[in-house]
């Protein structure tokens, strides 16, 4: 969900949950306020028949039957009201009502006296609800007054209550056609102008701050699609009236353009180190492969010279390592060109088995010397792959040729290439003394010389040169072919790398 539909729907939910919640509180104010006009009319009335007939309880001991008709008479006004005449105890003694209450019957006593309290104080409740025996509920408007013997001097005991219990009336067709034209009509009207409102300032709000956030959104993702070459730097806001967007707008405006500016520097950087250790490598080369010459020259002179013994041992350890920085500088341009963003694979769809068994024949001479057996497992399922041929047999060579100088004799290195469902697995797996673990995740980066990379010749074993690039080189192969490299090792139990690589469908002739 975007920030804008976000944004919209909680300004109208807030608006909607506002114009209810104003509805409801008319509704609820209207209520309190027909109960309390409910109650000041019962409270006067009371008042007015106790004052008129103080004499209430002799009237119903002398005639109880002729009283009844007495209270009906009184509340003809009013006929959703019933008046009661209660004794000190809250049992009824007379009601106005047609259903009489049974003999015994009690209203509660508290709403009663709470109601008495009321009528003669000024910081009273707007209202008491009370008992209503005719309907069995308590949630009708009551009023009281307290009653006293004649005969009594004044300031007696209570000996009963005036009981007055006013019901709100039903709502007939005419109050509920009054009650929509003059609350429902002009809620309703007050709520869909209310969520009109609501929608109006939600558009306002979502066109004011999310525009400057589309704006930053659609540069972050163009420079995400463009990289930073492709993008144009966002206009910088420099005025000081601007707003928190306009300030964040500016903000990354100007980091933009540093981490363009950055990014041309760092690219220049790289080029210039590439165009270095290409010029390096084609300049060391032709003196290194004379030096090598003439060492070779030196050491086939001295081969029958039991005199120059010494000088012999002397020349074919500078003959070694001599080769080795050849063959390290071959490898730095060779590096240096692959990491080119000019260069460019020429693949071509091959079965990788046949691929896997050239390699094997070209490091079969060696194995057979150190003692150790190289086989291709090969389960008779062809596996195509779309690869520079060259590109790809140089990396797994250097593999083999990195699983050779540390797999003691006796042991074993398999190759293997596999299809799965979208890419194809090729494995060169060893039973050599392994890889500690803390050397693992360096296992591909350049120049590394860690553990791994100490041969069993006194000389580093990283197979390009002996200083890391060889499976530097194979990471970066795997990655011209969109392929990815891992390693799975334990110390003392072999290794296994894992060459990933797209798939290929081979195509009828």
């Amino acid at each position: 969900m975007s920030v804008r539909l976000r944004l919209a729907l909680t300004i109208f939910v807030t608006g909607l949950v506002t114009a209810l919640g104003v509805l409801a509180t008319l509704v609820i104010a209207f209520q309190r306020f027909e109960h309390e006009s409910v109650y000041e009319r019962a409270n006067a009335f009371v008042g007015r028949v106790v004052d008129l007939h103080p004499d209430l309880l002799e009237l119903h001991a002398r005639d109880p039957d002729g009283f009844t008709g007495f209270l009906r008479n009184l509340l003809l006004y009013e006929p959703d009201s019933q008046l009661y005449l209660l004794d000190a105890d809250g049992a009824v003694l007379a009601a106005s009502g047609r259903a009489q209450p049974r003999p015994g019957f009690k209203v509660r006593l508290e709403p009663v006296r709470t109601a008495v309290q009321v009528a003669g104080d000024t910081r009273r409740a707007p209202y008491v609800m009370g008992d209503d025996p005719e309907r069995m509920n308590s949630d009708a408007v009551i009023a009281a007054r307290p009653l006293r013997r004649a005969a009594i001097q004044p300031g007696a005991a209570i000996a009963g209550y005036l009981y007055l219990v006013c019901q709100p009336p039903m709502l007939e067709a005419g109050r509920i056609a009054m009650f929509r034209s003059s609350l429902a009509g002009p809620a309703l009207a007050g709520v869909l102008a209310v969520c009109a409102l609501t929608t109006a300032l939600a558009l306002w709000i979502i066109t004011a701050v999310t525009r400057p956030l589309r704006d930053l959104s659609d540069t972050v993702a163009r420079a995400q699609r463009e990289g930073f070459d492709g993008t144009e730097p966002v206009a910088a806001e420099t005025t000081h009236g601007g707003d928190e967007f306009a300030r964040l707008r500016a903000g990354f405006g100007a980091m933009l353009a540093t981490l363009r500016s950055q990014w041309r520097a760092l690219r220049q950087l790289d080029q210039f180190r590439r165009e270095s250790v290409s010029n390096l490598s084609h300049d060391l080369r032709s003196p290194l492969t004379a030096t090598v010459a003439c060492l070779e020259t030196l050491d086939r002179r001295w081969a029958g010279d039991a005199a120059r013994a010494d000088d012999r041992a002397l020349v074919e350890v500078a003959l070694r390592n001599t080769r080795n920085a050849a063959q390290l500088v071959r490898s730095l341009g060779d590096l240096a060109l692959l990491d080119e963003p000019q260069f460019k694979l020429q693949p071509m769809t091959v079965e990788l088995g046949e691929v896997l068994d050239d390699i094997v024949m070209r490091f079969a001479d060696r194995a057979q010397r150190l003692g150790v057996q190289l086989t291709h497992d090969d389960d008779g399922a062809a596996v195509f792959a779309a690869v520079d041929i060259e590109l790809f047999e140089r990396a797994v060579a250097n593999l083999v040729d990195n699983a050779l100088k540390h797999t003691p004799s006796g042991g074993r290195i398999v190759l293997q290439a596999r299809a799965g469902a979208a890419d194809v697995l090729v494995r060169v797996t060893d039973s050599g003394r392994g890889i500690e673990p803390h050397d693992l995740e360096h296992l591909f980066d350049r120049f590394y010389t860690g553990s791994i990379a100490r041969g069993g010749d006194g000389a580093e074993a990283g197979s390009e040169g002996g200083k890391g690039l060889g499976l530097a080189i194979v990471k970066r192969i795997a990655e011209l072919h969109r392929g990815t490299v891992a390693v799975r090792s334990e110390p003392g139990r072999g290794t296994e790398v894992t060459l990933q690589l797209p798939q290929a469908r081979r195509t009828a002739a």
